[in-house]
């Protein structure tokens, strides 16, 4: 069994790929005003807005 490092979290859901993407001012603003409202991170928010799609592609 190999040793966990010290300070990795624990997870049922590791997020292993990291996506980089290119948007303009106005979306970057429109991002980081829903962060500060849901008080979530940019990651989450895009996370949430992937699975929103997606949940509206399967209706």
């Amino acid at each position: 069994m190999t040793a966990m490092k010290k300070g990795t979290k624990l997870t049922d859901n590791p997020k292993n790929f990291m996506l980089r993407v290119r948007i303009d001012d106005g979306t970057l603003l429109k991002l980081d005003e829903c962060c500060k409202k849901e008080n979530l991170s940019r990651s989450e928010i895009v996370r949430k807005g992937i699975n929103e799609q997606y949940d509206k592609l399967k209706k």
